[in-house]
This record gives structure tokens, sequence and C-alpha cells, in this order.
């Protein structure tokens, strides 16, 4: 059996003793960061749940347009989670506090004028921002009001029953688009003012068909959507209508002849009937001048007979067979006569017994 040396025993011992030291150090050593993330002191990002994002309404995609003293309250939702930092601008910069309100909800932002002014006009931006992320969401608002009135109104020319005006547009359109001008004219007997144009969209017109003999003065209103300037400008003189001497020659004509021969539009129609119910045959004739009417059963002339009644009124003839028998049946003839000739139609009549 052999026996270790003395130089061998102790680097045995050494290699034991390596083999036994702390795991830990034979991993290296650890990083400041590695180190730091154990400290307690070390704070962390909370998680995003909900990335944020902004719900604009329908309403609010277009130019929001209010008039001056009117409310705006705009209420905007988003989303994000955990809450969102939210901020408003104005035309890119900070909202004035003395003029705007904003409440900030966990779902919805609330903007607040409580008296529009036209200086709220412009461009108002929403950014939701949650860690890296956001979202924003621009709303144009337009306030107006009623424009100013045309600078001036001027008669140019009067001629016939026409005057010629000519105007200025207003100073101040109110903020917006103008529709257009609404003329009225007053004459001077009653003072009372007419509209005769409306939304008329030049600055000069024709006003037409005014009254001989009477004095004319107008006046224009400038309109927008708000409606028509609270004042309007009157034209400093007035238009006379003049009286024009006229003659009046009455244009011959020929008199139309509206004679003409009897003629049945309508003719008597066959019919059957029963005993003791009273009948009545009808026909239609044209002429003129009136003819005469004549009713014939058989070729005899029912004149004078009670047992027939005949009436003929605007071209309509009738004739009524009172409780007629079978004795009053055959053929009916009703003659029109007149001084340009005669017509004639026929029909027959058949009377039955009842069953």
């Amino acid at each position: 059996m052999e026996t270790a040396t003395t130089p061998e025993i102790a680097s045995r011992s050494q290699r034991q003793v390596e083999e036994a030291a702390d795991p830990a150090d034979a991993r290296g050593p650890q990083t400041s960061h590695q180190r730091e993330a154990g400290s307690p002191s070390l704070q962390l990002l909370p998680s995003i749940e909900e990335h944020p994002k902004i719900w604009l309404p329908r309403a609010l995609r277009q130019t929001y347009i209010r008039k001056v003293g009117e409310t705006v309250n705009l209420l905007i939702p988003f989303q994000g989670k955990p809450k969102p930092q939210t901020t408003w601008t104005h035309n890119g910069h900070a909202l004035d506090s003395s003029r705007v309100s904003v409440r900030n909800g966990e779902h919805d932002s609330i903007l607040f004028i409580r008296e529009a002014q036209r200086t709220d006009s412009g461009c108002y931006q929403l950014c939701v921002q949650l860690g890296g992320l956001q979202a924003t969401a621009t709303i144009n608002i337009l306030v107006i009001e009623k424009p100013g009135p045309p600078q001036s109104i001027k008669l140019v020319d009067v001629w016939g029953a026409n005057a010629t005006l000519e105007w200025t547009p207003p100073q101040d359109t109110g903020n917006t688009a103008l529709l257009g001008y609404t003329v009225q004219k007053a004459d001077r007997k009653s003072g009372l003012w007419f509209t005769v144009l409306e939304r008329y969209h030049r600055t000069s017109c024709i006003v037409s068909d005014l009254i001989v003999g009477n004095s004319y003065a107008f006046r224009v209103f400038a309109e927008n959507q708000c409606g028509l300037s609270d004042t309007a400008p009157v034209t400093a003189d007035l238009a006379h209508i003049q009286k024009a001497a006229t003659v009046y020659k009455a244009k011959g004509f020929a008199q139309r002849d509206l004679s003409e021969a009897p003629k049945f539009t309508q003719p008597l129609a066959d019919c059957t009937t029963v005993t003791g119910y009273d009948t009545q045959l009808f026909c239609c004739v044209r002429a003129s001048p009136r003819p005469k009417i004549i009713w014939l059963k058989n070729k005899m002339d029912l004149q004078g007979n009670p047992k027939y009644r005949a009436l003929s009124q605007l071209g309509i003839c009738s004739l009524e067979i009172r409780k007629p028998s079978p004795f009053d049946g055959g053929i009916y003839t009703c003659k029109a006569i007149n001084a340009l000739g005669e017509a004639s139609v026929d029909c027959r009549v058949d009377v039955k017994a009842p069953h």
C-alpha cells in the first residue's frame, strides 16, 4: 500500500477548501443593476392594462357652431387603465381658466364655457396620456353672432316702374359667412315695409313692379346663420314713380260665330223596365242657338201627355215614364230643332210584367 507524501496531502486539502466555498462566489461578482433589484428603494412603473383612446362624438367631428352668449358643454369619453392624464389646449396654448373650466372623470372629460364669446372660437385639443402612450382629439369651435348692417345704400336710377339700388357689404359679418341680403321697400303713403328680395347675394339689384304715382324708400339687411342684422341703412332719396301719359287704342277683332246645328253627343240607350216602376231616358245634345226638344213614341208627339214628363237643361234631355204598363213599350225618339237644322236619336223600351 502506497503512502501519500507531504506535498500531495497539502495540495488535496487546498482543493477541498475551494470546493467548500460559497457557490455564489463561483458565479462571479454581481452587477450594480442586479444588486439594486433586490433593494427596497427601487420604484417600478405600473403595468398598462388598457391603452389610451378617445371616443370623439360624431357631432364634434365637424365644426361645432354656437351663438354668442350660449353655453358650450362638451363631454368627451375616453379609455385607459390606470386612469390617464388629460390635458386641454386652445390654439396650442393652455386654457384660460377664467373663461373655460374642465372636469376630468375616470372615463370622460368635460369642457365647459358658461357664456361663449367670439374669442372662444378656435381649435381645442384634448390629449390623453398614459406612460409613453397618448391619444389626441381636435375640436373646432366657432362662436358667431348677427352681422353688422351694410355700410351704405344708394338709389342709382329710377325708370318706369323700376328702381336700381347699390350698397356696400358690412364691416362685421358676425364671424361667419353671409347667407345674403334682404331688400325691403316702403311707400311714403303707408310707411309699411315689405320684403322684395331674400338671401340675395349681390350688392346691387333692380326692384320692379312699383306702383305708378307712389314714392318709395328702400333698406337692406345683412343675414347670416344667426339671422338678420339689427339695423339697416335706408336710401336718402325717394324713388318717385311718375305717371306716364298713355293712349289706349282698342284693336278690332272679329266676332267668332258659335252657331251650330243640333248634334247629339250622347244617344239614347235601349232599356227594359218592369210594370209599375218609373223609368227615365237620357241623352245629350249640343246646339246654338238653344234647340227645341220634342219627344215622340212610335212617331207620335208626347207633348201634353200627363204620363210623361220631359226636361231639358244645359244640353241634357230626359224623359220620365210614370208607372209604365206593357202598352208603354215601343220606339222612343228625341228630336232637337233650331234655325240651323235638326237631329234625332231613338231607343227601344220594353215593359215586362213583374214575376
